[in-house]
């Protein structure tokens, strides 16, 4: 594969509370990915210089829209992230490769900025323990 841009997302789909996938990538304008892992510090006092392990494995998203009150649409997905507590498969998929973590979204914020937009947050963190991994 060459070098490509971020354009052409084929899918962003988040499941509503109720366990439906729902496309919603027509409603995000931009999004950040994240599948840290965390690191011991194994440093013995006889080196000069660090020494770490690999520890657990995790994934977050924060998908950031604009408002839409659309059946099956973005504000139909995350209105109920305060009112219930159940995991959201989210799928990403650009060029052939596809991340799907099982994801607690923590949030979901509006705002309305002074030139009238109104735009939204929703920050998701992995739910279940298993590693995520693009495929």
């Amino acid at each position: 594969m060459a070098k490509e841009s971020g354009l052409g997302w084929t899918t962003l789909s988040v499941d509503d509370s109720a366990g439906s996938p729902q496309a919603i990538k027509n409603d995000i304008t931009n999004l950040a990915i994240s599948t840290p892992r965390a690191v011991q510090d194994v440093t013995g006092i006889d080196k000069s210089a660090m020494e770490r392990l690999l520890l657990l494995a995790d994934a977050s998203f924060t998908l950031n829209g604009v408002f839409n009150d659309a059946a099956g649409a973005s504000h139909a997905v995350f209105k109920t992230v305060p009112s219930t507590s159940v995991a959201r498969t989210t799928t990403a998929a650009i060029s052939g490769q596809t991340l799907a973590p099982e994801l607690l979204y923590t949030d979901y914020q509006l705002t309305r900025a002074d030139d009238g937009a109104l735009t939204w947050s929703a920050p998701g963190v992995l739910a279940d323990g298993v590693v995520p991994a693009w495929s």
